[in-house]
């Protein structure tokens, strides 16, 4: 019998409010950034991966959705309704987020790889997503998810469980929050 695999949570409920449209529609190199986001979690070694949507509802192949009614009071209602949505057998999760494009599937496993209980990709010593979390800390990591913010209350109130996953190398962290972000992406 197969042990559970860690799952996927992909946070694309938000309206990209100074980007002027829903990140989940935003197309780069011919895919939508959400089908991004699903491919590199699912390269990455998760089963199954959820999406949570808001502002956008949009079918999303190879994925449950759900959808976050909330999902105008910040992230951190979306990373709730996710961490709710996931299957009981999942031991672990690896959170990402749609605006993040350059990450790559190497860092998703390799945070898997690192066998924590809490897992965060670094880029150039600085912590970024994706983020692992095990099951044990999801009603904690979901109390403390409240306004803009995901996991990072959780993460600053618990060093000790936290072990950084340098990636560089794998991927860029930076993300797409404006026109002008939009424009650099769509000129590589």
């Amino acid at each position: 019998m197969n042990s559970p695999r860690v799952a996927g949570l992909l946070l694309a409920a938000g309206q990209g409010s100074r980007l002027g449209m829903p990140k989940a529609l935003v197309t780069y190199e011919g895919e939508r950034l959400v089908d991004r986001g699903v491919r590199l979690l699912e390269e990455g070694g998760c089963h199954p991966v959820v999406v949570v949507l808001g502002a956008a509802t949009v079918q999303v192949r190879g994925a449950v959705t759900v959808r976050n009614p909330g999902w105008a009071s910040g992230m951190g209602s979306s990373l709730r309704v996710g961490l709710a949505a996931l299957p009981e057998e999942a031991p672990a999760v690896v959170v990402a987020l749609v605006d993040q494009p350059f990450i790559r599937p190497e860092a998703v496993r390799r945070l898997i790889e690192a066998g924590a209980e809490v897992a965060v990709a670094t880029y150039g010593g600085r912590r970024r997503n994706p983020v692992l979390i095990a099951r044990r800390h999801f009603a904690r990591v979901a109390e403390l998810a409240v306004g803009d913010v995901g996991a990072r209350p959780f993460l600053k109130a618990h060093p000790e469980l936290v072990t950084e996953v340098p990636c560089d190398g794998l991927g860029d962290p930076a993300d797409i929050d404006t026109p002008e972000d939009l424009d650099l992406l769509e000129a590589e």
